[in-house]
This record gives structure tokens, sequence and C-alpha cells, in this order.
């Protein structure tokens, strides 16, 4: 590919020096071509079918290469074959030029620029993969845009080839009619300047323009005929209902009572959400709890002897309650009234996009941000409903450790949760449907993970999936099938962690018929707004990352659009997250696998901490830092770290890649030693090693030679 790119540079260059050298364009000029019309008319009676070729070869290339004169030959068309053979072939040789030139600029600049600003223009690619052709067809009908520019600017998009000749063809048709016309009066033009008149140019614009305009406002009429049946308040109580306390209401509503407007935020339980009682405040709680276990059971690898503990899972449980009372103040409603939010405790039913009923009042507002969060996935399985099952939510009522404890899941929570009461003595095992733990990570990453869990007494078992629940006298057990075979499992306490169902039923969005995702969450646009322009989601109701962090980072987008319109586009560009098992487990932007499945060319730059001083120092010697760089590039398109605080460790890389700096930036700076953020300089260090030019070696040795001598 390379060696093509090359070539086809070099065959530019020639054109192009050609061009200049031999003062090419003094053939497309008005005076020439109108001095030699007779004679080529002339040609073109008495050859017809050669003209026609040669014509038509000339065009091709001219708009293959961009050489200036398109016009120029569009007109000489006209006069040569007439309005119907001069519109025909024209319209051929402009279309197929165009494409070449397309192909030759994507060959050329795609790859370079996607790998480069691929981040940045992904909104641009998402649209152009959904309605590339539309965009530009309209485009094409406008005569303002500069030809070449337009084969440039497309080949950097992920339009295929055919949409794009398909849409060249038809939306330039109306020019080329309009100019190869006014060609068969080339003999008494003088001076192409003032060829087309400007109403005539700005009638074939607005034509152009016509198909994105209309589209613009129909999407506008549809949504606003959404909510036009509904009435609109001549006035409103608030500014915004945000409904949903959790950590993307909590933030939500603090943005809309800063900027001094009014703002009501409804809940129905309790104010912090899943993330302060059953997520992550409690689990990263429990973990500690199990962690500190683990560590006094294997004290004796840090010269500790007959170091021991005894699990008191009721001290356990008690500890997580205390910790969630201490956090609980800020996100109580006292504080956020302080702040100026009305809080408003109810369930709340959205009857129109301008009314909000809450336990018999009703509440008129200019918005509404849905922030309703998700809840446990459960399944319909067979005997499920016999079975006393835990989830996420409810396991935090526990006052007993389970003897037994079944976990059913394989993803972030399902392995956090197992390795946790594992470490507090419960024998688990954990059941996975899929071939490997934590699918979302790279193979390397769940083989570690899996190994660790195996070798700390986790029975792990992938590959199985579940068939029903049942009860013998032996006591409860899940069958699953495993390679065709069924096994049993038996157990005292089993935990659903299959994922979370977002919450979109009972507030009234079926009424109004918003639509879903796939997925059940709420479909939104890039502002974050429904089908409803005032109707906003954000939060796990709303994807496409269920993080608490992301739910905040929604929030402020939500709110500011809430307010003032389609203000700013929400900004997906370095999303990090973590899986906090031992060794934690920590991503921002692709995968492997990731940049497999999208055609991304990478390479990898890894760094094992196996010999890191102060993972030695910690006796947390295990995982690796890992990087995808574009070749022999040193922009980052992802970065995955598996070690000892692995989830404050990425946040350089969650840095880096949200300011566009790349490993040579990291390398620079200066890290503390020792600590584990000193990974990411030497994975960069890495990097920069395996970059250096070799070549230059032998020359400086000879040189340092020199300056012994």
């Amino acid at each position: 590919m390379k060696k093509l790119r090359l070539l086809i540079v070099l065959l530019i260059a020639a054109v192009i020096g050609s061009y200049f050298v031999f003062d090419l364009g003094r053939f497309a000029s008005l005076e020439y071509v109108q001095s030699q019309l007779a004679a080529l008319q002339g040609f073109t009676q008495a050859n017809f079918s050669l003209a026609v070729a040669v014509y038509f070869s000339v065009y091709v290339v001219m708009a293959a290469f961009s050489i200036p004169g398109s016009l120029m030959m569009t007109l000489l068309g006209g006069a040569l074959f007439g309005l119907l053979w001069g519109t025909l072939i024209v319209s051929f040789a402009s279309s197929i030029g165009a494409t070449l030139a397309f192909l030759i600029a994507r060959t050329v600049l795609h790859d370079w620029v996607q790998e480069r600003y691929g981040n940045k223009l992904e909104p641009i690619n998402r649209g152009i993969r959904k309605d590339g052709g539309f965009y530009l067809f309209s485009i094409r009908m406008v005569p303002l845009f500069p030809y070449f520019v337009v084969n440039l600017v497309m080949s950097l998009t992920p339009i295929r080839v055919v949409p794009f000749y398909v849409a060249t063809q038809t939306g330039m048709l109306l020019a080329t009619l309009v100019f190869v016309n006014a060609g068969s009066e080339l003999a008494r033009i003088t001076s192409l300047s003032g060829l087309v008149s400007a109403p005539v140019l700005f009638s074939i614009a607005l034509v152009g323009l016509l198909p994105l305009l209309a589209r613009f406002i129909v999407s506008g009429m549809q949504r606003r005929k959404l909510a036009r049946k509904f009435g609109r308040p001549r006035k409103f109580e608030v500014n915004t209902v945000v409904i949903g306390a959790g950590s993307a209401g909590l933030v939500a509503s603090l943005i809309i009572a800063g900027a001094r407007a009014r703002v009501v935020l409804v809940e129905q339980h309790q104010m912090g959400g899943d993330c302060l009682h059953t997520g992550c405040v409690p689990s990263k709680s429990l973990i500690r709890s199990g962690r500190i276990k683990h560590l006094v059971d294997n004290a004796a690898d840090f010269g500790l002897i007959d170091a021991s503990a005894e699990v008191d899972f009721t001290a356990v449980m008690e500890r997580i309650r205390k910790i969630i009372a201490r956090i609980e103040p800020h996100d109580s409603p006292e504080r956020f009234t302080s702040l100026g939010v009305e809080c408003v405790s109810g369930k709340a039913h959205i009857e129109s996009p301008y009314r909000v009923r809450v336990d018999g009042r009703e509440i008129t507002t200019r918005s509404i941000v849905l922030a309703t969060g998700a809840r446990p996935l459960v399944p319909p399985i067979p005997g499920l409903d016999g079975i006393a099952y835990l989830t996420s939510d409810n396991i935090w009522s526990l006052e007993e450790l389970p003897r037994r404890l079944l976990v059913i899941g394989g993803g972030p929570i399902g392995c956090e949760l197992s390795q946790a009461f594992s470490n507090l003595g419960a024998r688990v095992t954990q059941m996975e449907m899929a071939p490997r733990l934590l699918m979302r990570e790279d193979p390397e990453v769940s083989d570690l993970l899996t190994e660790r869990f195996r070798n700390q007494g986790i029975n792990v078992l992938t590959g199985h999936k579940v068939v029903e629940f049942a009860r013998d006298e032996k006591g409860d057990y899940v069958e699953a099938e495993f390679e065709g075979e069924f096994v049993r499992e038996y157990f005292d306490r089993v935990l659903l962690a299959l994922g979370r169902k977002p919450n979109v039923e009972g507030f009234g969005l079926e009424e109004l018929e918003v639509p879903l995702t796939a997925g059940g969450a709420v479909e939104v646009d890039q502002y974050l707004r429904t089908a409803y322009p005032n109707i906003l989601a954000c939060g796990d109701v709303a994807g496409p990352y269920q993080f608490t962090h992301m739910a905040s980072h929604q929030a402020w987008f939500a709110a500011m659009n809430a307010l003032a319109g389609p203000f700013r586009r929400v900004n997906y560009k370095a999303v990090p997250w973590a899986t906090f098992t031992d060794p934690e487990i920590a991503r921002v932007g692709l995968s492997e696998l990731e940049a497999r499945e999208r055609g991304i060319d990478f390479e990898v730059t890894r760094y094992d901490l196996d010999l890191h001083d102060r993972a030695l120092a910690d006796g947390e010697n295990r995982g690796f830092v890992k990087v995808l760089t574009p070749p022999d590039k040193d922009r980052i398109l992802g970065a995955t770290i598996v070690g000892y605080h692995a989830a404050d460790v990425i946040g350089e890389f969650t840095l880096a890649m949200t300011h566009g700096m790349g490993l040579g930036k990291i390398a620079a700076a200066t890290h503390i030693y020792p600590t584990m953020l000193e990974a990411n300089k030497f994975a960069a260090n890495a990097w920069r090693k395996k970059h250096m030019p070799e070549k230059v070696f032998p020359w400086l040795e000879r040189y340092f030679r020199w300056q012994r001598e």
C-alpha cells in the first residue's frame, strides 16, 4: 500500500509539474478554445465517435487529477455535441473523473486522516455512514462548492464508492445541463465570469440546499408535532424537572440551579441512587474488607508470621452501612435544597412534554431531564421464581456469609463480587455463558484474571449456559449446558450479575411513545434529546455507557441543552472504566479486539509489571500496561492496564487522549519514584525505544570514536 501511495503521489507531481512546465493551461483558456472552435466542430462532424472518445478521455483525466479547466471543457462539450449528447457525455465523464479523483485521494490521505483525527471525526463518520449519499447529492447540486474540494473532502469519509458515484452523477446533472446549454453560445461568450448570471447560480444553489433545508424543517416539524397535541402552557412553574436523584440527576439539577434557573428534582426512593446505596460505594467497601482478609491470610509473604483474622460478616456489612451514612449527607435533600434545588419525594409521571405529575401535584416545565438509572437484569430462567436469588440491589441485606455462593455472570459486577466473597471465606462458583470472563476486554486480560481467580480457589465455569434452577434432597442447584452435556452445581445462595436494564417503565414514556434502543435504553441524539426536543435523558437510562462517571459527564450536557436548546453535543472522546478486582483492570479507548473489528491499523506497546520496583515492593508485581498507537506514531488509540491501582493509573492516559497528547509527552513528564504511575512512563519509553532510528547508531559510534582519538 505504501508503494502504491508513493507511485500515485509521484504521478500527481508529474501531472502538476507538466501542467506548469509546458503551460498546458493555455489550452483550456477561452481565447484558445474559441480560436480552434471551428476546426474542432469540423473534426467532430467528420469523426463523431473518435471525437467523443478523445473528448471523454481528456475530460476524465482532467477531472481525475483535478486539472483546472473543467468549466471550459463542459462549455466545449455543449459547443461540439449539442445539448442532448453534450449533457450525456459530460455527465458520465465528469462523474467517472470525480470518482477516480475520490479514489486517488482516498488511497493517499484517508487512512492518515482517520488515524490522526478519527476521534474528532467520529460524529461526521456516523452521519456519512447513515446519510452520506443524501448529503453528497445536496452538495453536488450547489455549483458554488469547488468541484475538486468536494472530491477531496468526501474521500476522507467512510462513504462507499457506488453511493459516491450515483450521488455525484445525479447531483451535478442540473448544473451540467445549464453549462452545456451555455456552451452552445461559446463562440459569442466574452468572459467566463459573466457566463451565467448571479440569479441563475443562486437558483441552482437554492435547489441544492432545498433537500437539506427540507430535511431540517421536516425533522423540526415532526418533533413539534409530537408536542403540539399536548398543548403548551402559557406560563411554566419551573424551567426543568429532573426525574431521578442518582449521579446523573444530582449533577444535572445542581448545574441547572447553579445557572439560577428553577429546577425540581424528583426521587421516589433514596437520594444518591444506586451508586451510593447498592453500587459503587457498598461494593468497593466490601472489596476492601475482602482484600484486607486476603492480605492477612498471605501475611507470611511479607515476613509476618502467624497473622490471622476471623471474618465477622455482620460487622463487615455494618461497616458498609456506616460508610453509606457518612456519604449520604452530600446527596441529601437538605443540602440540595440549600443549593437552590427543590427536592420532591414521590413517583413522577410525564403527562406531556410540558407537565409532570408527582403524586397528585402537576408541575408545568419548559424541559424534562430523565435520569431514572437502571436495575439488575433478571432473565426468565425456569425455576428462578422458586429461588431466593440475590442481585446487586439486595445482596447488601445479607446478615450471614453464604457458605456456597453461586455467581451467574462474568462481567465486572460478577467478577468483583465473586472475588470479594471468596476473600471473605465463601466457596464461590462463577458461571458464565460466554467462553471467557470480561468479554469486553482482550483475551489476555480475561486469561490473567481467570488464572488469578482459580489460584484463589474460585471455581470459574465459562461456556456454561444456564438451563434451569431446581431443588432436590441435596439442596438448591442450577443445571447448565456445557459442550453438549448437562452439569449441576449446588449452592446455598445465588447472585445474578447479568447486566443492568434501563428504568423506562412507569414514567409515562409508553403513553408518549418515546422510542427505545434495541438494548431497552431511551433513544437520544447527540444532544441527549429524545423524540421530544425538550425531553432529554442521561445516565444509565440513556447509555451507551453504564458508569457513574459517565452519568455525571452526560448530566452536564443534558442540563445545558435542557436550558439552552441544542447547545453542546455530548463528547465520548476518551471514556475510561475499571473493574475493581485484584488485580484491577482499567481501560480507556480501544482494545485490540475493537481496533480489529473497526479495521484500524495499530501497533501494540507493552510493559510488564513483573520487575516494576513499586510493584515488587508491595508484592503486587503482576499485570501489564498495554498501549495501542497507529503504526510509527505515538498518538494513543487506547490503553489497558492490569495491575495494582490500575483504575488510578489509567487517568494519565485518559488526560492524554482527551487533549491529544501522545506517548512522547508522557515520556517527557517527570514521574515520582517509586510509584505505580511510573509504569506509564516505562510503556512510553518502550515505544520510543522501538522507534529509535537504528541506522543512525553506527554513525554515532564512529563520531564518538573520533572524539576519543
